[in-house]
Formats: C-alpha cells, structure tokens, sequence
C-alpha cells in the first residue's frame, strides 16, 4: 500500500502544478510561484481532506530538488563567464549580502526574536534568485540588454557566496557561535576547496565524460552524468559540506565539458521534475495562518529586501563606472529573493536551530517580491528619469564625470586588448598556485595531527615532536617550491607589462618615475611570496619549527630547491600544460 499511496501522492502533486502553472502562464507570471501556489492549495494548513498521506517521502524528492536546482545553477556556471563579469559583479553582490545580512539580523532582534533566528533572516534576504530572475528577463525579451548581462554576473557571485554562506550557517548552528578567525578559516577552506576540486575535477571529468560519450548512447551518458553528480555530492557530505555545494561543484566542472550541450538537454527533464516538486513541497509548509499573524514583519522585511537591493547593486554598479540608468536597471532587477532563501531556510529547520515562523515567513516574502519584479525591471527608466530630474545640478555633475572618467579607462583597456587577457591569465595562474600552496602546508597539519593523535611514536626517541614539525615544515616547502617558483616568475612577468603599459600611455615620463616603476616591478613578486609565506606561517602553526631549526632548515631547504630549480619548474610546467590542454579541449565545439 505505500507504493499506491506514494504513486497517489506523486499525481496529485504533478496534476496540480500543471494546471496551476498552465493558468500563471496566461497571466505572464513565474511558474516557480505557480509551484508554490500549487503546493499551498494541496497543503495541509489549506484543505480539510489530506492530499498527501506520506509527507517524508515527498520531503526527501524535494531534496533532490534541491541538489537537481544546484547541478543546473553549476551547468550554467562558467569559469570564463567569472573572468569577464569583472570588478562589478563582485562589489555589487558583496555590497549587497554584507548589508542584507545585517540589516535582516536587525529586524529579527527588532521583533525579539531568537539571535539564530535573526542571523538566518539576514541571511536568507541576501541572496537574489536566479531562476526567477533570469525568467523575468526572457519574459520581457531583455535577456541580451546590457543591464542582463552585467545581472548575470552578479548572480554568478552571489551564487558563490550563498555557498559560503550554507556552510557558515552549518558551522554557527552546530556550535552556536563563529568567531572572525574561525569565519576567516572556514572561507579559506572553503576556497581551496573549490579551487582544488574545480582543477582536479577539469582534468579528470571532462575526459571520462569524452570516454562515454563515443559510444553515442543517451542513457550511458545520462546514468553517468547522475552517478558522478550524486557520487560526488556523497563525498562532499563525507568532508562536512553541504550537499547544496558538491552538486553546484559537480555542474560546474562538467560545464566545462564539450558534451555541455548534450548534458544539459538529458539532464533538463528530470531536473525539472524534481525542481517542480521540490517548490511544491515549500507551498506544502506555508501555513496562511502564519502569514497572517505575522503579516507586519513579512510587509517590512518585503520593503527592506526591495529597498536595499535596489539601492546597493545600483550603487555597487555605478561605482565600477556605469552610467545611471545602467544601474538603476541592475539594481531594480534583482529586488527578490528565491531558490536559496528556501534552502537556508530548509537548512535551519533541518539543524532544529530556527522556529518554525521563520519558512513561511520567508516564502512569503519571496512570493511578494517576485510578484513585484517584472514592474520594478519595467519602472527602472521612468525611476531612473524621476532620479535624474530631483538631483541637485552640481551633485549630478560630479556622478557624470565620475562614470565619464571610469567609462574612459574601461576605454582604454579596451584598445590594449591584448594586456588585458594576460593579466587576467597572470592572476588567476597565481591564485590556483597559491591555492595549493597553503593547501600543501594545510595537509601537512592534518597529518602531523593524525600522527600525534592516532599513532604511537613513543619507541622512536629520534622522531620527537620537534622532529616531526621540522620534517612535516620541510617537505611541504619543497613540495610547494615548484608553485613558489611559479608564483615569483608570473608576478615578476606581470609587473613589467603594466609598468610598459603605464610607460607607453605616459610619454613625458621622466628617469625618476621609470625607475620607480621598474623598483616595483622587482619587488612586487618578492613581496608577494613574503606575504604568502606569513600566511602559510600563520594557518600551519603546529608545525612550525622552532625559530633556531627554521634558520637551519631555510638554509638547508633554499640550498636544495635552487640546485633542484630546473627540474621543479619542468614539473609545475608539465601541470600547468596538462591543465591547459584541458581547457582548450573541453572549449572545442561537440561533434557532430
């Protein structure tokens, strides 16, 4: 009888959200509040008569739904989208989040409630949604508008940040609080852990992917695709993460894949089906008569999400160099919040930390501020004239020059097109090095621990505890060496071609101001690995040497990997190609 009464549950649930999607299509509204609506009305606070007999089955496809929104916000997902949405994308979401979580941390204490409570409402108001607005944006045929793209970016941010932020929220609920190093800690981790995943997983994915898509068969790929995403969601949840990050990671290493196209289009109807329900079982929990009694906090909070949105990523987009009405358009464009305000929201009801107000409350919230949307994109030009006309003459002309001169610059980078993708190159070769860097000394930590912890070193009096930090120190410098090297060669290379490009666009340069720069040029790398070493210094702690044996073994070591030099920059060379060959490969267009 349960298979019947799931099948059941499972009709009723498809059957409504058809015809009620059907009918928000009619009215040009977002399908995804057409499955909120949908659940609601079968729900339990609605109808006399149950629907649904077997809620906790239903709950667990909606939490497939969850990993299913993940994998295709990650299938969206480009590293080369992330290289060209620029310093925008990030000042606008982190602008955004940071006063959202604040200002969402004070309403909830405004009303008294509970401090976890009040942290999770901040947090839950500042992540926009990308389903709807992406949704909203084709509906008005705008997807190609400037504005839309510069949109796209942000989200793109905002994604990674909502990642940061589950796992943050993860952290502060099990131990009820997060100290500033602990946060800074739990980022960086979460940084190198992406970093590593993101590298290891485009050398290795991508080519299986290739191996099973020769053998032209649909459902092989199909089964493939599922069974590296949930296997690699399983490993994630076995490193304490959420299983929202290892689906969102797993999709963004097969968008690099040349089968991208093929993926998306097995993998769009079962994502939609579990999508679907996973909306469904949010109207599940809405109760009316929650909404109702607490209908002056979801009024304000709606008010705030819309206001603060609307003013932080339009101030965030003017302030990179865009003009007015760019930003407005921007900012009034992302006034909602969707898909991750229902997962945070799942989170805390999951971790038993949130009362059980805070669900209905916030998804009330998403269905206002979602209804708003498309009237807030088509009301950003007539605001933006209304702005225009109010502001003071001289204020306004101090904005006008401010977006002219940035508008210059971005000019310029322009017409030296070809500085800018080796900068960007440069840079991002030196954040993944980096990356493994402290990722290397981080390791060595773990096993000096688990050696400490978990094994017996009493009868080796030689390999005391002093011994063990300087060889754990030792191997993790000339394991880190060839990146170091790497690290010093790319930063030396990137500082001449800036001081070039500064050197040609200044003609009247005088013999001073060139030898400033070239002084730069020669210390920019230097003190870069200074600084990455203090921070290596700083996160791997335990086993740092005592400082007599540090010099003793900064001799030893610098002597050993500059008569090894060659041979370490022919292995970081041989990395560094493979992970090349793999992008360049993975880029190329599917055959047909």
């Amino acid at each position: 009888m349960h298979g019947v009464d799931f099948i059941k549950d499972l009709a009723v649930i498809m059957l409504t959200a058809g015809v009620v999607t059907v009918i928000f299509h009619y009215l040009k509204q977002p399908v995804v509040l057409g499955y909120i609506i949908a659940g609601l009305i079968i729900g339990p606070y609605t109808t006399a008569v149950p629907f649904i007999s077997d809620e906790k089955t239903i709950k667990t496809l909606g939490e497939l739904g969850v990993v299913f929104l993940m994998f295709g916000l990650g299938l969206e997902f480009s590293l080369r989208k992330l290289a060209k949405v620029g310093a925008t994308a990030f000042v606008a979401a982190i602008t955004q989040i940071v006063l959202l979580i604040w200002v969402g941390y004070e309403i909830g204490r405004f009303f008294s409630w509970s401090p976890m409570d009040s942290i999770f409402l901040g947090a839950m108001m500042a992540i926009s949604s990308t389903t709807i607005t992406v949704k909203a944006l084709e509906e008005l045929g705008l997807k190609k508008e400037k504005f839309a793209h510069l949109i796209y970016g942000i989200l793109i941010v905002e994604d990674i940040l909502a990642i940061s932020l589950i796992v943050m929220l993860t952290g502060i609920a099990t131990t009820g609080q997060l100290a500033a190093v602990d946060a800074a800690m739990t980022i960086g981790e979460l940084i190198l852990f992406m970093t590593i995943s993101l590298a290891a997983g485009i050398l290795l994915i991508p080519r299986l992917l290739n191996v099973v898509a020769k053998f032209h068969r649909k459902e092989m790929l199909l089964v493939t695709v599922l069974g590296l995403c949930f296997g690699f969601c399983l490993l994630v949840i076995k490193m304490e993460y959420s299983v929202a990050l290892g689906a969102f990671l797993i999709g963004a290493i097969m968008a690099e894949s040349r089968h991208i196209h093929s993926i998306e289009k097995l993998i769009e109807p079962v994502k939609d089906m579990f999508i679907a329900i996973f909306f469904v079982t949010i109207g599940l929990l809405l109760d009316p008569g929650v909404i109702w009694k607490y209908a002056i906090p979801i009024a304000l909070i709606s008010f705030t999400v819309i206001a603060i949105k609307v003013v932080s990523c339009s101030m965030g987009t003017f302030i990179t160099g865009h003009d007015g009405r760019t930003s407005m358009r921007v900012g009034m464009g992302k006034a909602q919040i969707g898909e991750f305000s229902f997962i945070i929201a799942s989170l805390g009801l999951t971790l038993n930390v949130t009362s059980d107000f805070l669900y209905p409350i916030v998804v009330a919230v998403s269905t206002i501020t979602t209804l708003f949307t498309p009237y807030l994109i088509k009301g950003s030009d007539p605001m933006s004239d209304w702005m225009g006309k109010r502001i003071p003459n001289p204020i306004k002309n101090v904005f006008v020059q401010y977006s002219e001169w940035l508008g210059q610059i971005r000019s310029d980078d322009q017409m030296r097109s070809d500085i800018r993708p080796f900068v960007r190159r440069i840079t991002f070769h030196v954040f993944v090095n980096a990356c493994v860097v402290i990722t290397l000394f981080l390791s060595a930590t773990k096993v000096f621990t688990f050696i400490n912890g978990y094994v017996d070193t009493g009868h080796l009096v030689w390999f005391t505890e002093i011994y063990q930090q300087a060889f754990m120190w030792a191997t993790s410098l000339l394991l880190s060496a060839p990146f170091l090297f790497a690290i010093y060669k790319k930063l030396e290379a990137l500082g001449m071609l800036l001081a070039d490009a500064r050197l040609h666009s200044n003609h009247h340069s005088s013999e001073d101001t060139i030898a400033t720069q070239m002084l730069f040029t020669q210390l920019m790398p230097v003190l870069a690995i200074v600084s990455l070493m203090i921070l290596v210094s700083a996160l791997s702690s335990s086993i740092f040497p005592p400082v007599g044996m540090l010099f003793i073994l900064a001799i030893l070591m610098g002597t050993v990997i500059y008569l090894l030099r060659k041979q370490l920059m022919k292995i970081h060379t041989k990395l560094q190609v493979a992970l090349t060959e793999s992008f360049k490969e993975n880029s190329q267009t599917p055959q047909p």
